[in-house]
């Protein structure tokens, strides 16, 4: 069988885009998930030694540790996890056929090894896989977003926000319905777009990162069995909370995802503003309104030597157009689920790390894209040259403000004779006008370089 590398994975999120989404293994591997599965057993023990419960209230008496000094050791399960130990849980689960009681034996050989096997009974007390996947999965994904993802997006923000402002005074005709608009400023166009993700970025943060955490059905049964006196809900809020997370309450075996569902919505709209924003610097670029920077040694086309492609751009919407229909899947399909809970939620979780990946290299390849755009002002006062037209609404707009009869009837006579029409056009139907000289004065005014707006 052909090994795997960078040039053999089906995928080219781990083929050829390898390095733009390596930073993601870190989070959304099967390596990783272990170490988070692992992470919350730990935890969720530490936590139960805590309150305490009367069998470990003596927790590692005989070792020669205190409490403090045997809980770092147990965190140092987790924090020092390496892929050799992660293969040593894929190896217990050839026998258990259950990925996350193969994370239990291990970390009970784990507790054997630190002279601590009077107590790895309390490993996962009175959990079910569950309570662990849907703990583990969430904070993957809200540790890869904040660690990674939202300061790959940033980045864009920022230098968007940069070139606003460097652009912000150049005049630029606006296209409506692809036809010649009343003229904008280039960088008030480019800082509709920093606008727009700022604000789903606000939305995003009010969002919360679901975990369920409630035993077999949800309810703590084994729990309250065992130990009725103890506040178990209070108990998993605040262990939920502990990590990060905000517990999902009342709910099944599973977590009904509706939360998750929100923050794929939300990325989904971040890459749908983004894609917006790829294709309009593409039709820019087609307009010549930008070139771009050639790179040395770079090949725009296989037969046609003078092409510099937008090539940037378009890999960014390809890839952004991909992350959101995964996004949309699973957004769609994790809230459903038969009864107290079916099986296809647990392989297609396992896909959230796909659209951050999608994501990821999107981002990448838009940062470059920017970075090439060499702003061509030439071609963009030659299209204002050549539509002279679009001063019409300012100049029916000074002549209703007069009480000329008729104003917009007048424009519209003058500007759609089929004719073209230039600065004279304008300077001459000025001349024709009955109306005072300090009017016409502030109408000759009105060009399309400085009929701009706020």
């Amino acid at each position: 069988m052909i090994g795997l590398d960078k040039l053999t994975a089906v995928s080219p999120i781990d083929g050829r885009y390898a390095s733009k989404t390596a930073s993601l293994r870190e989070y959304f591997s099967e390596y990783a998930l272990i170490r988070y599965r692992t992470r919350v057993e730990i935890e969720y023990f530490i936590a139960l030694c805590r309150i305490p419960l009367p069998q470990l209230a003596g927790f590692g008496e005989g070792t020669g540790k205190t409490k403090d000094a045997l809980f770092s050791d147990l965190r140092g399960i987790y924090t020092t996890l390496s892929p050799d130990d992660a293969s040593r849980v894929k190896e217990i689960e050839k026998t258990t056929n259950h990925d996350v009681k193969a994370v239990e034996y291990y970390i009970k050989e784990r507790f054997d090894a630190l002279g601590l096997s009077k107590w790895k009974e309390f490993i996962h007390f009175g959990l079910t896989s569950q309570d662990i996947n849907n703990t583990s999965q969430p904070m993957m994904l809200k540790e890869a977003l904040e660690n990674e993802y939202i300061p790959a997006l940033g980045e864009i923000i920022s230098t968007l926000s940069a070139l606003a402002s460097e652009w912000e005074d150049i005049p630029m005709l606006a296209k409506t319905h692809g036809q010649p608009a009343t003229p904008t400023r280039l960088g008030k166009e480019i800082r509709v777009f920093v606008a727009r993700l700022e604000e789903q970025l606000r939305q995003f943060e009010g969002l919360t990162y679901p975990a369920k955490f409630g035993g077999a059905t949800g309810n703590m049964n084994a729990h309250k069995v065992a130990y009725p006196g103890i506040d178990w809900n209070a108990f998993a809020g605040d262990f939920v909370a502990s990590l990060g997370l905000r517990r999902s309450f009342p709910t099944t075996q599973i977590d009904h995802y509706d939360n998750l569902a929100a923050i794929f919505d939300c990325l989904r709209r971040q890459n749908t503003v983004l894609i917006d924003l790829c294709r309009d610097i593409w039709t820019y670029i087609s307009m010549e309104y930008f070139r771009q920077k050639v790179v040395k040694g770079e090949v725009g086309s296989s037969a046609m030597p003078h092409k510099v492609n937008p090539i940037d751009f378009e890999n960014a919407e390809g890839n952004l157009g991909m992350a959101n229909a995964v996004l949309t899947f699973l957004s769609m399909k994790l809230p459903i689920s038969r009864l107290q809970r079916d099986l296809t939620d647990s392989t297609v979780q396992r896909n959230i790390g796909v659209p951050l990946a999608h994501g990821m290299i999107a981002l990448a390849s838009l940062k470059k894209g920017l970075g090439k755009l060499i702003l061509n002002k030439e071609a963009i006062d030659a299209d204002l040259r050549r539509n002279w037209a679009v001063v019409a609404e300012a100049l029916q707009t000074i002549l209703r403000r007069e009480g000329y009869p008729n104003p917009y009837e007048t424009l519209k006579a003058l500007t759609r004779t089929g004719a073209a029409i230039d600065e004279k056009t304008i300077a001459d139907f000025i001349d024709t006008l009955d109306v005072s000289d300090s009017v016409k004065e502030e109408m000759r005014a009105v060009s399309p370089w400085t009929y701009t707006g706020l």
